[in-house]
């Protein structure tokens, strides 16, 4: 499974997105154009990844250009796991 599978996982399980998260791509837009994603989702989804990759999560690390896309999320999670 690609990084960005599991992302698309984390997503739909901690938002509750059910089959549609199937359908996004790297460039699907998520803050902003996913009602699901609020402020208080944003930190259920960080809390999430946190949980499945292992890795902790500074609020100094996220901004809204992090939840931009279905992309850049997956970019943020790489460079996590890399560092």
């Amino acid at each position: 499974m690609s990084n960005i599978e599991e992302v698309k996982k984390v997503l739909r399980d901690s938002l509750q997105l059910g089959e549609r998260v199937e359908a996004f791509t790297a460039s699907t837009h998520l803050l902003g154009d996913l009602p699901e994603l609020d402020s208080m989702a944003v930190v259920t989804v960080i809390t999430a990844l946190e949980e499945h990759y292992g890795f902790t999560v500074n609020d100094d690390e996220i901004s809204a250009d992090t939840f931009e896309t279905l992309g850049s999320l997956s970019t943020f999670v790489d460079q996590k796991l890399k560092s």
